[in-house]
């Protein structure tokens, strides 16, 4: 996944809070010019440096950024993450915006580092999933490899995920894989909820096979049974608690919709620290 934003989805983000106008930066004057410092006020992966520059340049290319840490680093409560030198009413204006990218996606990188830390030792790999925030899907996917964890498909564009309503309307389990084989050369995954389903997909030969809900002791069984090299994936209701252990029943992925979904935004602040002429 890219680490870069485009410049639309950028001017996107800054016309839905300038809209016609920052009001409020109107009061400083145009000329003003001033420094900022930006601090993490909790441990964190930083992530989303790029986005967070592109908000400003695209305000004014003249404003200076200096980053301290690197992508991908970790930062304890209080480091200093960077400085910005420019006009005032550029900095104020673009600070929510900047901060709103910078903070949900370093969220989104620390979540997926301790699901990458919970399974480490072990080959199994942890998947996110299509569980994002609307409009930042390819920027938290990026998150997501930032951390650690690793990009399952992107959309329903460039992977075949066939579920229990796919089944039910292809006939069986053996039609969705075989219709799916005709029409792509994409990945061909498929889920199933018991190992009677399971052993109807692995005779079916898809690329990979969901195991769904699975007990534990299902999937060291369906570990067993596969003799095919088909990959197994685990999903559904797996938590930092129990990721190790389903990691240990030799599954080759585990996705985690939560890696996305439940982001708690890192605590940032942006301070004015001091006006030049």
């Amino acid at each position: 996944m890219s680490n870069q934003p485009t410049t639309t989805e950028i001017k996107n983000f800054l016309t839905e809070d300038i809209g016609s106008g920052d009001i409020t930066a109107s009061i400083i004057p145009a000329s003003r010019q001033a420094k900022a410092r930006v601090i993490t006020r909790e441990s964190m992966v930083l992530c989303g440096q790029a986005w967070f520059d592109s908000v400003f340049k695209t305000l004014n290319p003249e404003v200076d950024i200096s980053w301290f840490k690197a992508e991908g680093d970790i930062c304890e409560a209080d480091t200093l993450l960077c400085e910005l030198k420019g006009s005032a009413r550029d900095l104020l204006t673009g600070e929510r915006t900047a901060l709103n990218l910078l903070q949900t996606l370093s969220s989104t990188a620390s979540i997926a580092r301790q699901y990458a830390d919970a399974v480490s030792g072990t080959e199994c790999k942890v998947l996110d999933t299509r569980k994002t925030i609307p409009g930042l899907r390819n920027a938290q996917k990026y998150a997501v490899t930032c951390g650690g964890c690793v990009n399952h498909r992107t959309g329903l564009y460039d992977g075949v995920l066939i579920k229990e309503n796919h089944i039910m309307a292809a006939g069986s389990i053996a039609l969705a894989i075989s219709s799916a084989r005709a029409i792509t050369d994409v990945l061909v995954e498929v889920e199933v909820e018991s190992l009677d389903e399971y052993q109807q997909a692995l005779a079916a030969k898809p690329d990979r096979i969901m195991l769904d809900n699975f007990s534990n002791a299902d999937m060291k069984t369906a570990v067993s049974l596969n003799h095919q090299n088909i990959e197994l994936e685990a999903s559904g209701d797996i938590t930092l608690k129990t990721i190790r252990e389903v990691a240990e029943t030799g599954v080759d992925f585990i996705s985690i919709g939560a890696l996305t979904k439940h982001v708690k935004a890192v605590d940032l602040s942006m301070r004015i620290t001091m006006e030049t002429s």
